[in-house]
């Protein structure tokens, strides 16, 4: 029988790992509502040039991010289970991953040009287009490695690391901007091209930053490997491969959806596209702490599959679940109450402001039901089933969201702001079924018995506060 005290500690636990992550992911998200911003200030075009890139280059950042996280998986079901070789061992095998990754991912940016010649885009914005996503492409191994550093983290509940790194990246991308867009202090002009250039900086820079910071944080370093050479584990990147590419290919789908909709959208027109983008980038800043506080819930989660203990492992997910809908109620007052002053800090431009305000407002409906499934889909990765959660993907958003999408918003007469919402409309039924999905497979997993039975004497517990 668990007792309101049980929940006050689990909550406290929960949140010393998901405020850092919060702050972190809000500051890397914050980061595209400076470009954003900043672009669209420059000049429609280049707003649309960034809009653009930023949906191309976006799901090739998440797909490496997802394939990332199984490294938190495997190294929390350690922690929880007392195996610090275990966990030492999976960084260099984690870091070889991100560099092959890395290796994957910024070519594919890089030669982008062949996507956008299909869009029907001005040759102008086509241009800028491409300029941009190559300076991000000189990036992309840099957020790998970053992420393989972040995820090792996760696992052991230490993300202050993480946050000092994206809090500061967020701020340096500002002056960066500003610099490489606008042609202040001796820099070229470049417009959307300088915006991708201080955007690959901010990339590097982080990697600098929280690897210094993590080791010198004593909670972590004790499960840092010796600095020597490793030679690459083909067993345990294979492992990591395996548990990751699912989640990675997930998130890549998922927010390819979105992606491959803003560039129906563009067709549309320059309005559209430019509200499509703000209604994006406001999403992103509220679905950033939900994914945190369930990604956090799933840290939790894990440790107590390590020690075997099946009432921590409901208690963690009771917890989580209340978390993540808070947040997701609070989000949708502020989207509902607000919507015309947060377009306002984007846009001027009256044709842009109505449609992303319909389109906050169709957001903000939906965020209840889509806090549910992230929810759901963490609780299933602590478990190591990560395939299911691909799978729903693959359906209810590329077999049906998608088609029906095009259909209902290309295939008939609209005006923009009709199409627009149309096809936002198309998207939250694909999410509405995803999430009756989840929560099915969620209920069937946590009937199935745990790895282990009970904690081994002398483990350290996963209540341990963040020490970083």
């Amino acid at each position: 029988m668990m007792h309101w005290q049980d929940y006050r500690r689990e909550a406290r636990a929960l949140f010393a790992i998901a405020w850092p992550t919060v702050i972190a992911q809000v500051a890397q998200v914050g980061t595209g509502v400076v470009d954003t911003i900043m672009a669209g200030r420059y000049s429609a075009e280049d707003l649309a040039a960034v809009a653009i890139g930023y949906n191309i280059w976006l799901p090739l950042f998440l797909f490496g991010l997802g394939v990332m996280i199984a490294t938190s998986v495997t190294v929390a079901q350690a922690f929880g289970a007392g195996d610090r070789q275990s966990i030492r061992d999976s960084l260099p095998q984690a870091l070889w991953l991100a560099l092959l990754l890395g290796a994957v991912t910024a070519p594919l940016c890089y030669n982008a040009e062949w996507l956008l010649q299909h869009l029907g885009l001005p040759d102008s914005a086509r241009d800028k287009s491409v300029d941009y996503l190559q300076m991000v492409a000189w990036g992309l191994p840099a957020m790998a490695i970053f992420q393989a550093l972040r995820c090792h983290n996760q696992g052991l509940g230490l993300m202050k690391p993480y946050a000092v790194a994206s809090i500061i990246g967020f701020l340096a991308n500002i002056p960066l901007n500003y610099v490489f867009m606008y042609g202040r202090w001796g820099a070229p002009e470049l417009g959307a091209t300088g915006c991708g250039l201080a955007t690959a900086i901010c990339m590097w820079l982080g990697v600098a930053l929280i690897g210094g910071y993590s080791a010198l944080v004593p909670a972590i370093r004790e499960y840092l490997p010796p600095l020597r050479w490793v030679a690459p584990d083909r067993q345990r990147i294979g492992e990591i491969a395996r548990l990751g590419l699912p989640i990675g290919l997930t998130f890549f789908m998922e927010i390819g959806v979105f992606s491959v909709v803003g560039l129906m959208i563009s067709t549309l027109g320059i309005q559209a596209m430019g509200a499509h983008q703000i209604a994006i980038n406001l999403w992103d800043l509220m679905y950033m702490p939900l994914a945190s506080v369930g990604s956090a819930m799933a840290t939790r989660i894990g440790h107590a599959i390590g020690s075997g203990k099946r009432d921590a492992v409901q208690l963690a997910l009771r917890t989580g679940m209340a978390a993540t809908s808070l947040v997701a109620l609070s989000a949708m007052l502020l989207l509902l109450s607000i919507p015309g002053l947060l377009v306002s800090l984007y846009t001027d431009e009256p044709g842009i402001g109505a449609i992303a305000e319909r389109l906050i407002r169709l957001a903000a409906l939906f965020i209840l039901i889509d806090s549910l499934q992230i929810a759901g889909s963490f609780c299933l990765r602590a478990f190591r089933d990560t395939r299911f959660p691909f799978l729903v993907t693959a359906l209810c958003y590329w077999v049906v969201a998608l088609p029906l999408a095009w259909w209902l918003g290309l295939g008939h007469p609209h005006t923009p702001a009709q199409g627009s919402a149309v096809i936002w409309g198309a998207l939250i039924t694909g999410i509405c079924m995803a999430t009756v999905m989840v929560l099915w497979r969620m209920r069937v997993t946590l009937r199935r018995p745990l790895p282990g039975e009970a904690n081994p004497a002398g483990v350290r517990s996963p209540d341990s506060p963040d020490a970083a």
